[in-house]
């Protein structure tokens, strides 16, 4: 029997080093067929709140959502689906099963998940859903986290997303104080040659450190982005913001019985100083 010198799993490691090389990494889904599944609900959501009759072809259907629904409607579209698919007990075991793998290798197998999973649908030049260049960590957000961005559609330049890469990233944090009074607007322009757009096709997850500098644009492709967003964190990681923080904003997932044992002892009485 072969020896073993490593704790990792070679797969995890190279998986490992291109996360943290890049500050992102793109795979396949874990379970094609529940993400086909899911974008149906998605799409039965969206006809049911709009009373129109299911199409033959879910991502032509998203992908050109202004032929049955104006700009000015779309939001009261998103936040229709949004709550109706956050309200569903399969929902967010379900899309964790989507990239559980991923998750798992860079975070670990006791997590806990955000509360609820954002929703962005993006038309060809809408300026009302803007996503400025930020890091999350920013707006003290705990560092010890990624965001899992799912398509729904296929997405790719101005209809996907930038970032900053991970070395970049830290390589400009220093100097965030020359940004003064140019706001986003000057930090876009100081990185921009760096930005890496990201291709995220339908089928595809991809799962990223917030920590990075990134954000969107107008999109100026011809079809509609949708998309959605959670974020996942080690259940006994820091927590820095008040706000944010277990049992509220994230919710346990994957707590091992060791731990619940853990945190239920109690030492017996009498032994205490």
């Amino acid at each position: 029997m072969a020896l073993i010198e490593s704790f990792v799993a070679e797969k995890d490691r190279a998986l490992a080093e291109e996360f943290t090389a890049r500050g992102y990494v793109i795979r396949p889904v874990d379970d094609r067929a529940a993400l086909d599944q899911m974008r149906r609900e998605v799409v039965g959501l969206v006809c049911e709140h709009l009373k129109i009759d299911r199409p033959g072809d879910p991502q032509d259907f998203l992908d050109h959502i202004e032929r049955v629904v104006p700009v000015a409607r779309l939001n009261d579209l998103r936040l229709a689906v949004y709550r109706a698919m956050n309200a569903k007990p399969w929902f967010r075991p379900t899309y964790f099963a989507l990239a559980r793998s991923v998750i798992e290798a860079l975070v670990g197998n006791e997590l806990a998940m955000q509360n609820k999973v954002n929703l962005s649908i993006q038309m060809p030049n809408d300026d009302s859903s803007l996503l400025d260049i930020h890091a999350d960590v920013f707006g003290g957000e705990t560092p010890y986290q990624v965001v899992m961005w799912l398509p729904l559609v296929d997405c790719h330049r101005t209809k996907s997303m930038f970032i900053l890469p991970h070395d970049k990233t830290k390589a400009v944090t220093p100097r965030m104080s020359e940004v003064g009074d140019g706001g986003m607007a000057k930090l876009y322009a100081m990185v921009e040659k760096d930005l890496v757009w990201l291709d995220v096709p339908y089928g595809t997850a991809l799962v990223f450190t917030p920590n990075c500098l990134h954000g969107n644009v107008l999109n100026r492709e011809t079809a509609t982005r949708w998309s959605m967003n959670c974020r996942f964190t080690g259940l006994f990681t820091p927590y820095t913001s008040p706000e944010k923080k277990i049992g509220s904003f994230y919710l346990p997932i994957t707590t091992r019985a060791v731990s619940r044992i853990g945190m239920a002892y109690r030492p017996p009485g009498g032994f205490e100083e």
